[in-house]
C-alpha cells in the first residue's frame, strides 16, 4: 500500500499552515523548532522574558518559562496522551497549552522522540477578562413576573455549576422577598443537557420546595428530552404555554 501523499507537501509544510502556535522541543524539553505562528506570537512575548530575538527560543530549555520546573518535568515524564492547562504569562497574557509526545511509529516501542507544545487562544489579560464579561451577560438569566405570583427565567448557553449557584441563589431571593408562590424554568435556552444543569434543576426544585414554591420546568425539545432522562418529582412540560396553563389550574384549586 503506497503511504505517500499525493502531492509534495513535508511536514513542515504541514506544520506551518496550522493556524495555531506550534512549538516542538527534544526529550530533554529544549525547544528545537518553532512553526510561524508561534514565531509570529513569541516574537511580542519575547520582551517578558527579556529575550531579544525569536531565534533565541532556538534552543532554550522549558524550564526556563516555569517557576516550578521540578514539578513541570514531572508533568512531562508522566503523559501518554498528552497534557492540557491554562496558563498566565507573566501576568500578560492567558493561553491554553496542549502538550504532546511525539512518538516513534516505526517500531512496536512507540519511544518518545521529544514533544509538541501548542499554545492555543494566547490573548492578552483585558481581553479575556471582556471575554469573561460578555459570557456572563450571555449566560445572564433575567428573572420575569409573568403571572400572579410566578415568575419565569430562562437558562441558556454553556452551564455549569458555579453559575447554577448563582443563578438558584438570586431565583431565591426573589421569591422570599416578593411572596413568589410558582417558578418556572425555561430550558429552551439550553442544547446539552449535562449532570451541571441536571444537579442545578434539581438544587433549585427542592430548595424552592422547602419555601413552598411550586417548580417546574418547560421549553423540553425533542432532541433534548433524550438526554435528560428523570427529574425527581419535578413536573415537566414542552412549551411554556402549556406550563402556564398548569399553573393556572392549580392557583385556581388552592
Amino acid at each position: 500500500m503506497n503511504s505517500k501523499l499525493p502531492i509534495n507537501i513535508t511536514g513542515t509544510d504541514a506544520l506551518n499552515s496550522i493556524g495555531e502556535n506550534i512549538i516542538i522541543a527534544d526529550t530533554d524539553y529544549t525547544i528545537i523548532w518553532l512553526n510561524l505562528k508561534a514565531r509570529q506570537t513569541l516574537a511580542l512575548l519575547a520582551p517578558l522574558y527579556g529575550i531579544a530575538s525569536v531565534d533565541e527560543f532556538i534552543g532554550l530549555n522549558m524550564d526556563y518559562f516555569h517557576k516550578q520546573p521540578p514539578h513541570q518535568r514531572k508533568v512531562m515524564a508522566g503523559l501518554k496522551d498528552g497534557h492540557r492547562a491554562r496558563i498566565n504569562i507573566k501576568g500578560e497574557f492567558i493561553a491554553d497549552i496542549v502538550v504532546t509526545p511525539i512518538r516513534n511509529m516505526a517500531d512496536d516501542s512507540g519511544a518518545i522522540e521529544g514533544y509538541m507544545v501548542m499554545l492555543m487562544d494566547v490573548t492578552t489579560q483585558a481581553e479575556e477578562r471582556n471575554k469573561m464579561e460578555k459570557r456572563i451577560r450571555e449566560l445572564s438569566a433575567p428573572i420575569l413576573n409573568i403571572w400572579d405570583n410566578t415568575i419565569a427565567i430562562t437558562l441558556v448557553g454553556e452551564y455549569d455549576l458555579d453559575r447554577g449557584e448563582t443563578i438558584i441563589s438570586s431565583v431565591l431571593e426573589e421569591c422570599a422577598s416578593k411572596g413568589i408562590e410558582y417558578v418556572m424554568v425555561s430550558l429552551r435556552g439550553v442544547n446539552h443537557f449535562d449532570d451541571s444543569v441536571r444537579q442545578t434543576i434539581q438544587k433549585l426544585h427542592d430548595c424552592l420546595r422547602l419555601l413552598g414554591v411550586e417548580c417546574i420546568v418547560v421549553g423540553i425539545k425533542p432532541k433534548l428530552a433524550v438526554s435528560i432522562q428523570e427529574l425527581n418529582n419535578i413536573s415537566t412540560f414542552s412549551d411554556a404555554h402549556t406550563g402556564l396553563k398548569h399553573i393556572m389550574k392549580l392557583q385556581e384549586t388552592k
